[in-house]
């Protein structure tokens, strides 16, 4: 069997390492930068963290700012006629999952022009030509979209979001800084976290997982279990250990798959725009129960990793009940939704809600296969 990892040219971690991003701009070639972010980001001076550093060294460059959660294929259309006027060749992405999708997206197509439908990026996208140059700057420790090979776009018109896998996406530089997440509401925190923990879940166990993936994902699962709730609520230490967590998480799951929550999260995404951290927070224990007996033992070390007392010397049973108990309850006390409900979700909606989920391509990666009936149960139960 051939395996395949695919990372960063170059990454960056710690508090304040934006202060990198001039000299790799010089360093490179670069002579205008094109900032993609969104306009709360813009508005609370996040952005403007970089582009002061950018006006410093004297880097012209250009902000477009037309981005919102779960990003359409419109503002993606926008965001390719905005670079091409710009006269840029750098692409600077700031921000969550949305602004860095939305700036992949952009980059892909300007560079291969035959897909700027958008929609026919959906799945593992036959370009031929990498992306615009891309250094990617986290605002929240949660996507790892800065060092992924997916990105996911809306598709407005059928109400549903479609996963776009590309190894030509993958930003060039990662610029991994912990100060530029501190000013997120704990809200935005734990949704991240959560979303960053079910990656590192869902890699772990996913059909693809092997001896170099499970390294990362088992660090990630420690450290965001360690630290994610001290980080919601503003210590410093612990969200740098989330933002490297997040990113660990990233490693892995890009190469490898996820699975069945994620699977089951993007339709929520595309039906309500329920963010993509709360829905995986709300689904990830409900479907690790449901895949206990497709993961030999591995719930086992999900277990040791939440340091539940004596989950080392559990049967195998005990063991997965162990974990999701440990998952169900760090959710629950994060403050994170428990039912579809609360997001929005109607009851009407769930068997094409199911249907949508069944078609995602992060559903094929889950470790027990699944029907669209067994989707609409797992639906109903936490409705």
């Amino acid at each position: 069997m051939i395996t395949r990892m695919i990372w960063n040219q170059t990454a960056h971690f710690g508090a304040g390492a934006i202060s990198v991003i001039p000299g790799e701009i010089a360093s490179r070639g670069f002579t205008k930068a094109f900032v993609v972010s969104d306009k709360v980001l813009v508005t609370t001076g996040v952005t403007g963290k970089v582009t002061s550093l950018l006006d410093d060294a004297g880097i012209p460059y250009e902000v477009y700012s037309d981005v919102t959660p779960n990003p359409p294929i419109e503002a993606v259309k926008r965001g390719v006629a905005a670079f091409a006027a710009s006269g840029a060749d750098v692409l600077i992405g700031i921000g969550g999952g949305s602004p860095q999708d939305t700036c992949k997206a952009i980059g892909i197509i300007t560079n291969n022009p035959e897909f700027a439908d958008v929609r026919s990026l959906e799945g593992v996208a036959a370009t031929k030509r990498a992306s615009v140059p891309i250094i990617a700057v986290p605002t929240t420790a949660g996507t790892a979209s800065e060092t992924t090979i997916n990105y996911v776009i809306t598709d407005v018109e059928r109400s549903r979001k479609f996963v776009c896998v590309d190894p030509h996406a993958i930003p060039i530089v990662a610029v991994v800084d912990s100060e530029m997440m501190s000013s997120a509401p704990r809200s935005l925190k734990v949704a991240t976290g959560l979303d960053a923990l079910t990656h590192a879940i869902e890699g772990y166990t996913t059909k693809g997982a092997w001896e170099l993936s499970d390294l990362f994902h088992l660090k990630a699962i420690t450290m965001i279990a360690e630290s994610l709730a001290a980080a919601a609520d503003g210590d410093p230490v612990a969200a740098d250990r989330m933002a490297l967590a997040q990113y660990i998480a990233g490693m892995g799951y890009s190469n490898v798959g996820l699975g069945l929550v994620h699977g089951m999260a993007h339709p929520l995404g595309a039906f309500y725009n329920a963010p993509h951290g709360v829905a995986n927070g709300i689904l990830l224990a409900p479907v690790m129960a449901f895949n206990a007996d497709a993961t030999g033992d591995r719930f086992r070390d999900i277990a040791v990793a939440f340091a539940v007392a004596g989950a080392a010397d559990l049967s195998v049973e005990d063991a997965r009940t162990a974990a999701v108990t440990a998952v169900t309850a760090f959710a629950r006390d994060l403050g994170n939704p428990t039912t579809l409900r609360e997001i929005g979700a109607k009851e009407e909606d769930l068997p094409a809600l199911a249907q949508a989920a069944f078609d995602d391509v992060c559903t094929g990666g889950n470790p027990r296969d699944v029907t669209v009936e067994q989707i609409l149960a797992l639906y109903t139960s936490i409705y």
